[in-house]
């Protein structure tokens, strides 16, 4: 019953995102809302609701190891699983301009979360900080790019096109009700995935924080996998490196912060041990492959997913050893 429920969670949150993002991205079109600002939002924000719903409800329900092992974990595994494998599929073509405001943007981020975490809690005060980065961030963005043709401005209207490939008439009730019906299957996938993995965790004798940065983390990140794994299959790989980039950015700022100002998080001994260390670690890899020679190759690829199986051998001999 247990995996059943795992397994369900995992469905739901992926098909409830893909709806929610079509939907969502079918309403603002319908009501003249501009590419950029569907890509730069909507898009990043839409693929990164699982991750939000179900760290929301792990904190509410004392599982702030699942919490915040989820935005660690899923931001690790989007850089060395799902970036590693776009680039054995194809190479990734980085876009240096977008790179030099996202990349340092990510670092940033990163380097935020390592700050907070270390402290032991990460209270209100630390996630309306963080909700507040985003919106600067946000609204920067937009202000720099609106009626702009630069290489990152193209890439975050490219998101579009990507969610909904041409234009099509606009279907209102339809849209309304992928939107919320893809809400309402994300909700229930993160309660399924939640309780699933809580149950199992006891069941196993191992930590809440181990369950978030393996399980549930590669769980919740499965539509930007889905997203990628497109993208390198059309060659549009920019648009699978702006969003991870993207959904890094709100994973750690968005999610964490709201999440913290939901609930405070106290950040269990394991995530301050490791984990923050790797993302770290992976965020300053990301940025070395992608400026050397403005690509990420396969070679570069492979290396990121033996690394990534490196760090999950090591979380699961720590586990059970």
């Amino acid at each position: 019953m247990t995996f059943f429920e795992i397994l369900l969670g995992l469905a739901l949150l992926v098909a409830g995102g893909d709806l929610l993002v079509r939907g969502s991205v079918g309403l603002a079109q319908r009501f003249g809302i501009s590419e950029l600002l569907i890509g730069l939002v909507l898009v990043g924000f839409g693929t990164s609701t699982p991750e939000l719903m179900t760290s929301v409800l792990a904190a509410l329900n004392g599982s702030p190891g699942i919490a915040v092992g989820n935005v660690a974990g899923s931001n690790i595994a989007n850089i060395l699983l799902i970036l590693g494998l776009t680039a054995l599929i194809f190479p990734l073509r980085v876009e240096p301009a977008a790179l030099l405001r996202d990349g340092p943007a990510n670092a940033l981020a990163a380097l935020a979360f390592a700050g907070l975490a270390l402290t032991g809690l990460i209270g209100r005060e630390a996630g309306l900080a963080l909700l507040l980065a985003l919106a600067a961030y946000l609204v920067i963005t937009y202000r720099m790019e609106k009626g702009q043709k630069s290489p990152a401005a193209v890439l975050h209207r490219s998101e579009t096109d990507l969610v909904i490939p041409e234009p099509k008439p606009s279907n209102l009730p339809l849209n309304l009700v992928m939107a919320f019906g893809g809400l309402a299957m994300i909700l229930a996938g993160a309660h399924f995935l939640v309780s699933g993995a809580t149950t199992f965790a006891r069941a196993a004798g191992i930590s809440d924080a181990v369950i978030g940065v393996t399980i549930v983390a590669v769980g919740t990140s499965l539509p930007e996998l889905v997203t990628s794994v497109i993208a390198a299959l059309k060659r549009q790989t920019d648009i699978a490196l702006g969003n991870i980039l993207g959904s890094n950015l709100f994973n750690i700022l968005g999610i964490l912060g709201l999440t913290a100002v939901i609930s405070p998080l106290e950040v269990p001994r394991e995530i301050m041990q490791l984990d923050i260390w790797v993302l770290l670690g992976a965020t300053a890899l990301l940025l070395v492959f992608a400026m050397s020679g403005w690509r990420i190759c396969r070679r570069e690829g492979a290396l990121m997913l033996l690394t990534y199986a490196g760090y999950t051998t090591i979380i699961l001999a720590n586990a059970l050893g």
